[in-house]
């Protein structure tokens, strides 16, 4: 799987839990952190953790692991590390706290409106 078919496959699992305002930003030509960041809101801890197990899951499914989660415990915000693609799963006051949109403005955003579905 390719790194935009793993983000792509990351955002297919977020959307069907209901995740809201799902981007993806290509990250690859800013820095080696990672090639795609995948961006979601949840509206409770419970849907952060539903989100983030469905999406370990399905990508797991395709032969994708993370090779590093973090945030189970806190649960306002879970990272699943897939090395060429980050996963972020925010409540809302998290996301906008760590404002990644604004902090990586210069990466270049993946239109998914064929995958999304409307809220």
């Amino acid at each position: 799987m390719t790194p935009k078919e793993l983000a792509l496959a990351a955002v297919k699992a977020l959307d069907s839990k209901k995740g809201q305002d799902i981007k993806v930003l290509e990250t690859g030509h800013l820095t080696t952190l990672a090639d795609y960041f995948v961006l979601c809101t949840a509206t409770s801890t419970t849907q952060v953790k539903a989100l983030a197990d469905t999406c370990e899951k399905m990508l797991k499914d395709e032969g994708e692991v993370p090779h590093h989660v973090e945030g189970h415990r806190e649960g306002g915000w879970i990272l699943l590390d897939f090395s060429s693609v980050v996963v972020h799963v925010f409540m809302e006051e998290s996301r906008k706290f760590y404002d990644l949109e604004r902090l990586w403005a210069d990466a270049t955003p993946v239109d998914i409106s064929e995958i999304v579905k409307p809220n």
